[in-house]
């Protein structure tokens, strides 16, 4: 008897072990998976944001070759003018993972890496930094000044804003590189990863104009209905 009790027991203690050893692994594996769907998330974020800002500094310094060769021959001024127009500094991002990553103790509790959490913060507060000091403060003259003359063009200062431009894309590219490295996220992986939200990206995009043109086909029988309604003779 003693011994079955005791075979019993250990049987017992062995089914406990394995249910809640098991239900442990399954915990941790699911937080990890939320970990890293965090991580590539602001990833991307940072990827998308850094692609942004590449964009705006190349802009500027194609501001000042045009100036270069409008310099060299004013009469140019009124060729180029709408080429001037196309690339006036601007910088549009969401900033929906930045507030879901930021205003969430449960989202940074999860990643769980400090560095990397203020290393994302600081990136923020340059990209946020660079859309201010490069191109919300200056949109406005670069507008009027394109809009001016060839000389009113080349008395602007181009140099200020691309040199601030350059500095900050630099500083942005080393905190990405950083979090690369602190959080282990390859180029492969953040390319895998930019495919699939692209996919899903053209999927909504798809709905979307699915469901634009149930809307069309419903305003058009509408005008249709009204339109016989009023060949009708009812009383």
């Amino acid at each position: 008897m003693l011994k079955q009790f005791l075979l019993s027991l250990f049987a017992t203690t062995v089914s406990i072990a394995l249910t809640f050893g098991t239900a442990g692994i399954i915990d941790y594996n699911k937080k990890q998976k939320e970990k890293r769907e965090i991580v590539m998330m602001v990833m991307y974020d940072m990827y998308t944001s850094l692609n942004s800002v590449a964009a705006v500094d190349s802009n500027l310094q194609q501001l000042m070759q045009y100036q270069l060769q409008i310099a060299k021959d004013t009469t140019r001024f009124d060729s180029l003018r709408f080429h001037l127009a196309v690339i006036i500094p601007q910088l549009d991002y969401p900033e929906t993972t930045e507030h879901i990553f930021s205003s969430s103790i449960e989202t940074i509790n999860t990643v769980g890496n400090v560095l990397f959490t203020q290393n994302v913060a600081e990136f923020y507060l340059d990209r946020k930094q660079y859309k201010t000091a490069v191109c919300d403060s200056t949109q406005k003259s670069f507008i009027r000044e394109q809009k001016g003359t060839a000389k009113t063009f080349l008395n602007f200062d181009y140099l200020s804003p691309t040199l601030v431009s350059g500095e900050l894309l630099k500083i942005m590219k080393r905190r990405f590189r950083q979090c690369q490295q602190i959080m282990d996220v390859t180029n492969e992986e953040l390319e895998s990863y930019r495919k699939k939200r692209l996919q899903l990206e053209k999927s909504v995009s798809g709905e979307n104009e699915e469901g634009a043109s149930v809307t069309e086909k419903a305003i058009q029988l509408n005008y249709e209905i009204d339109d016989a309604k009023k060949k009708l003779k009812l009383k």
